[in-house]
């Protein structure tokens, strides 16, 4: 396999103090700040087969620079933190396809595409380095122990780290141990560096686990998160009140809220979105005045809707 290594920025840490200071800058102007939205959905429109790892195409020519391309857009469209094409690049989730070996290139690969088009761009932008869930159940219901989640997570943020990001963002969990396992892992690879945490509440106003607003952001607060939310579920109607409920129940958090693009609908076995970018502009406002500071966009997102809500909070 050709790898991507021409042409890109050497990889390396960027120092704690300079990644706080960049995280605080951006939430101290006092704005919404908006992050990106979906790299799957514009993966697969790029040709990504369904059930192939999108991970994988980090290290790859020339699906990487696929990669910095769809960066490219979002920052165009006014996004302001990039995420790493890094979801599932953890142990687990690449070993279903025999690419457990590759965790460190794929990740640190992963940072550097995202550093090198936010430098090409000029664009005052951080490169979050995204960890979704592991694939397996937390035991006692399944079979993975809490310190094994741990040393998975950790390998996965230690690669992001040495890839150069400027802080850590945990997504679409659904059980409060294995967030706690994600966080524990990511802050042993990067003890300062800012760490975002968002669950997914897509279960009757709960996660899939049972977990409501409440508890989640009084949970994540006293695991040291920077940043707390909500991402995907079913769309901005089902998101908004987890925003509204987080911040009633812990007034002082920087809350996130990152929604599908409304409803998922199965057509010919493919999940689409039918949100249009108009939509997602109301939900930005509608999220912003819930007590979101950071808004972004999820599965079924496109730089067009990114754009659409980047010129809904700049006027609105």
């Amino acid at each position: 396999m050709d790898t991507l290594l021409e042409g890109q920025p050497a990889p390396g840490p960027v120092p704690p103090a300079v990644a706080r200071a960049r995280w605080e800058a951006l939430l101290g102007s006092g704005r919404a700040v908006l992050a990106d939205g979906a790299m799957g959905t514009m993966l697969f429109a790029a040709g990504l087969q369904f059930g192939d790892p999108p991970e994988m195409w980090n290290v790859a020519l020339p699906q990487g620079s696929m990669v910095r391309r769809i960066h490219r857009a979002y920052l165009d469209a006014g996004a302001r933190v990039i995420l790493t094409n890094t979801f599932g690049g953890n142990r687990l989730r690449l070993e279903l396809h025999g690419n457990e070996r590759h965790v460190g290139e794929v990740n640190q690969m992963a940072a550097v595409l995202a550093r090198a088009e936010i430098e090409a761009s000029g664009v005052d932008a951080l490169v979050a380095g995204d960890i979704g869930p592991s694939g397996a159940i937390m035991s006692p219901i399944g079979t993975l122990d809490f310190d094994e989640a741990v040393e998975i997570f950790e390998e996965q943020a230690r690669a992001l780290v040495a890839g150069g990001v400027d802080l850590l963002w945990i997504e679409t969990m659904s059980d409060l141990e294995e967030i706690r396992a994600a966080i524990t892992g990511a802050r042993r690879a990067a003890p300062e560096l800012p760490l975002v945490a968002t669950m997914t509440f897509d279960t009757r106003g709960h996660t899939m686990m049972g977990v409501s607003p409440e508890r989640a952001v009084l949970a994540l607060r006293d695991l040291g998160a920077d940043a707390i939310g909500g991402n995907c579920g079913n769309g901005p109607d089902e998101l908004l009140p987890v925003i509204a409920k987080m911040r009633a129940a812990a007034p002082d958090v920087v809350l996130v809220g990152k929604s599908n693009a409304g409803m998922p609908e199965l057509v010919d076995m493919k999940a689409v979105y039918r949100a249009e970018p108009s939509l997602m502009a109301a939900y930005a406002l509608d999220a912003r005045a819930a007590g979101a500071s950071i808004i972004g966009a999820c599965c079924g997102s496109t730089p067009a809707h990114l754009q659409a809500m980047a010129e809904a909070l700049t006027s609105g």
